[in-house]
């Protein structure tokens, strides 16, 4: 079993919104590994980085996503820092994964820099959400089958945008 689309990209980036959207038109089921993650620790991921530090919830995303990977048939959508894990890349491979990009100004307006996301909370969010994107996207782009820029549109248009790709996919 693998999903029918998995999403990645950064926090703002809109990966569940669009992914409830894309697993309604799709006829598929939704998840999060995010949720997936809370979930199985029984606490809010901004509580298991204080709590147990970003190494422990690292790895507690990689064995979720390992599991979503092979018992999950409909739509994926992995957190963020995802794609900071190797094994997670690998196991990315052949899979039909989407690409939501979203620019440091856009990104930063959709989350408002909050609290809420752990990595955002330092001193200078916005700098932080800055270095994020520039370490990631090379990781992001290596993963993706393709891409969808989400700065200027609607969450129904970039769904309409993955389903091409997930249509263009299987024909080549």
């Amino acid at each position: 079993m693998s999903p029918r689309a998995v999403l990645v990209g950064p926090p703002g980036a809109g990966k569940t919104v669009v992914g409830r959207l894309l697993a309604d038109r799709l006829g598929a089921d939704f998840r999060d590994t995010d949720a997936d993650v809370e979930r199985l620790a029984g606490k809010p991921i901004p509580e298991i980085f204080t709590n147990d530090g970003e190494p422990a919830f690292r790895e507690r995303e990689e064995e979720a996503i390992a599991v979503a990977l092979a018992e999950h048939s409909g739509v994926l959508s992995l957190g963020g820092g995802a794609v900071l894990s190797e094994r997670t890349r690998e196991r990315l491979v052949d899979q039909p994964v989407a690409f939501l990009s979203v620019g440091l100004a856009e990104g930063a307006r959709r989350t408002g820099l909050s609290t809420a996301r752990p990595l955002l909370a330092g001193v200078n969010p916005r700098a932080t959400f800055k270095a994020l994107l520039q370490a990631r996207l090379p990781l992001y782009r290596q993963v993706a089958t393709w891409e969808v820029d989400t700065d200027e549109i609607e969450p129904p248009a970039v769904v309409d945008r993955i389903v091409a790709g997930l249509q263009a996919a299987r024909t080549s």
